[in-house]
């Protein structure tokens, strides 16, 4: 299975690529094809290590990787983000480029998830009470 939706994912890319430009392709080539793998061994890895405690482990198997797949959203964003940056400042300055870039993935990506986080705490909150205290360090 992971070979077979790697492989399509490849083929795919390269399609997008010999339409569009190898620029174009190579975003779509990194994300999927090594998604397509890490998704089923995150849930192969936690059923296992359910079985070998006597419990079945199906659920938390989908639920890891459904985890896996929330945190490769929020870093697509980022890559999106280094990418476009990258593009922008490149002629003018590699060095320049690079840590710019950097910066954007760091900044988008760590925003991603600080907004998914606060409204994964704002839908577990009982409806009509406040907020919860942040935790002091």
């Amino acid at each position: 299975m992971r070979f077979a939706l790697g492989g399509a994912a490849t083929v795919f890319a390269g399609l997008i690529s010999s339409r569009y430009g190898a620029s174009v392709g190579g975003l779509f080539l990194a994300l999927p094809a090594i998604f397509c793998a890490s998704a089923t061994l995150i849930e192969k890895h936690e059923i296992r290590r359910k079985r070998e405690a006597g419990l079945r482990g199906e659920r938390r198997g989908r639920m890891a990787a459904a985890l896996g797949s929330a945190g490769a959203v929020l870093g697509s964003g980022g890559m999106f983000a280094f990418a476009m940056v990258f593009w922008l400042l490149v002629e003018r300055t590699l060095v320049g480029a690079f840590a710019g870039a950097s910066l954007a993935w760091l900044i988008v990506a760590m925003s991603a998830w600080f907004v998914r986080r606060q409204l994964r705490v704002a839908r577990s909150a009982p409806r009509g009470s406040s907020p919860p205290m942040p935790r002091l360090p």
